[in-house]
């Protein structure tokens, strides 16, 4: 069984709590702050119970462009959170040690970005991730772990799989809510109808597979590259620039497309038509128009008007992914119109990532839950073993 914040005795405590806060930049400090957004009610509550808050995070990945220190974090916390936010330059050195020791209850220290350290780039079981210079010098100064990383609950890094082995550990709000929607999702109205899209073939073949096999789906309908991949299985001749893009990103997508369609294509619904660009304008083609020098670019108004139908009866709808190159208002027509036709259902399901980044570029809103992770949010949908969470269920 999880524990969660109901079950944690926070007055005067310790609490480390590790949160996924990992945002685009912008030269001035944060460009999107709504995955710090997610975790206020989590911070807020501890807080307000007098813990002393220590958060645990990452920033980027070691070479990229966005690999940074978590100042900025810090600086935005401070103004969305009532508590004094205070920020630490290490993470589990005497001197972060130092600072969690004096830390006021009530108050908020951000330490530094974790994966500035080589453990926490690297996978680890829960025994040998407890037994890492993070986890077993930080330990020491903390009275108990949370985690509320949900969209991280997919990897096994030391701040997320190390701390349960030794300190008594919950799950945050965030979390909390997750593993509730997501965790019961054979529970939720139907019939289901899952909005596979975007540019995750494989893990979206994956989950269609998945949420098929165990009875969760009764219709699949397929968008973006997801949908031009399973066009391919069956037979239809996109064009040499759309096929190129499908196998780029996953060279197996079209064979393992195939075989779900022969055992389910009966439930699995594939576009009708599709967009391109041509001479600047937007072009919708048939499939019999097909195939296009041009890529493939967002489903047409025909698959929307079927799609729609297949929505409108909708007890659930999940959506992950896309139905086009949304970034560009000319494709962006597909997932608009999709999207909204999916908020109308009774139950509603967002699977997180660019699906989340999607909703709040297009300003598209009404959902029951919009989820904070999309690689955890599409593990949790295929099998469920996110390595975050399993240590946390004692």
């Amino acid at each position: 069984m999880i524990r969660t914040l109901d079950d944690l005795d926070a007055e005067g405590a310790a609490v480390g709590v590790r949160v996924d806060i990992n945002s685009p930049l912008a030269a001035d400090g944060l460009a999107d702050d709504a995955r710090l957004r997610a975790h206020v009610d989590t911070l807020s509550e501890l807080a307000d119970r007098n813990a002393r808050v220590v958060l645990l995070a990452h920033q980027g990945r070691p070479g990229g462009d966005e690999f940074s220190t978590l100042a900025a974090h810090a600086a935005r916390l401070d103004e969305l959170l009532d508590a004094s936010v205070g920020y630490c330059d290490a993470t589990f050195s005497s001197d972060a040690r130092d600072r969690v020791d004096a830390l006021d209850a009530g108050s908020v220290l951000v330490l530094e970005n974790t994966r500035f350290y080589s453990e926490e780039y690297m996978e680890w079981d829960a025994e040998e991730a407890a037994d890492t210079h993070l986890v077993a010098k930080l330990a020491p100064a903390l009275d108990a772990f949370v985690n509320d990383a949900f969209a991280a609950a997919h990897r096994s890094q030391p701040s997320l799989v190390g701390f349960p082995g030794r300190l008594p550990s919950y799950a945050g709000r965030v979390m909390e809510r997750e593993l509730d929607v997501l965790g019961n999702i054979d529970e939720s109205p139907e019939p289901r109808v899952y909005v596979l899209g975007g540019a995750k073939v494989t893990d979206s073949v994956d989950v269609a597979r998945s949420v098929l096999e165990r009875g969760l789906a009764d219709a699949v309908l397929t968008a973006g590259i997801v949908g031009n991949a399973f066009l391919l299985a069956d037979g239809v001749r996109l064009g040499a620039a759309s096929a190129e893009v499908v196998n780029d990103r996953s060279a197996e997508a079209v064979k393992r497309a195939g075989d779900l369609l022969d055992e389910y294509g009966h439930r699995i619904y594939l576009p009708r038509d599709v967009a391109v660009g041509r001479d600047g304008e937007r072009v919708e083609l048939d499939l019999a128009d097909l195939p296009s020098p041009e890529p493939a670019m967002d489903v047409g108004s025909r698959t929307v008007a079927a799609y729609a139908d297949v929505l409108e009866d909708a007890g659930t709808a999940v959506l992950n992914g896309p139905a086009g190159v949304f970034e560009d208002e000319l494709f962006a027509y597909g997932t608009r119109e999709l999207y909204e036709s999916a908020a109308r259902a009774e139950y509603s399901i967002v699977g997180g990532g660019d699906t989340a980044a999607a909703l709040r570029r297009l300003g598209i809103e009404g959902f029951s839950h919009v989820s904070t992770g999309g690689g955890a949010a599409l593990r949790m949908l295929t099998d469920g073993d996110l390595p975050a969470v399993t240590v946390l269920d004692d």
